[in-house]
């Protein structure tokens, strides 16, 4: 092998090993960016990120109010909200008005609409064979001195459900749906207030 052919193979080498390297960078650079884009997804842990005064404690959270004729939906929607605040945060829950009590805010909920719209029909029966229940609420988080601290007049949340052809069983059904759509709502609701997304 001459000289010149001794060097253009080492040339050729060293620009495979340098192709190599700077892929193999490149491909750990994106690696890295993903593994902090997922890591900074996702709920955050207590006591981070919180739009709330450094100096708040305890939240008051009453019972919601029902303006609908679904029954007890409100004690639903009001039970999700204290467990996820209760299991996410280290705030103290108490369930009386701040006015009334040592809290430092109050959450208060209205349940403005519950409606039920079939979704899809039995074509042997013509009977709905699913539906979907959206509740509307509205929310407000004030301070003692009533300054709103957060506020949301529209919350709108949907579930849909199968249906089954016992009548009997309807409501049954339609349980596990507004459970579900309680955690949603609850889920977003203290994500909002704590991490203001």
């Amino acid at each position: 092998m001459t000289n010149v052919e001794r060097r253009t193979t080492q040339s050729a080498e060293r620009l495979v090993h340098s192709t190599f390297v700077i892929r193999h960078s490149s491909l750990l650079l994106i690696v890295t960016l993903v593994a902090f884009g997922a890591a900074s997804c996702g709920y955050g842990t207590a006591g981070h990120a919180s739009k709330l005064p450094a100096d708040v404690r305890t939240i008051a959270i009453p019972a919601f109010v029902n303006q609908t004729q679904t029954y007890k939906i409100e004690q639903v929607l009001t039970a999700a909200v204290v467990r996820e605040f209760t299991t996410r945060t280290n705030y103290h829950i108490s369930n009386r008005d701040a006015a009334n009590d040592a809290a430092d805010v109050t959450l208060r909920g209205t349940v403005v609409s519950a409606e039920l719209a079939p979704m899809t029909y039995d074509s042997r029966t013509g009977r709905a064979s699913s539906a979907l229940i959206t509740v509307t609420m509205k929310v407000q988080l004030v301070d003692k001195a009533c300054k709103v601290l957060f506020d949301n007049p529209n919350y709108v949340y949907r579930e849909q459900y199968q249906i089954s052809r016992e009548v009997s069983s309807f409501f049954e059904e339609e349980s596990p749906a507004v459970d579900r759509m309680s955690r949603d709502f609850a889920r977003s609701l203290v994500a909002n207030i704590l991490e203001g997304f």
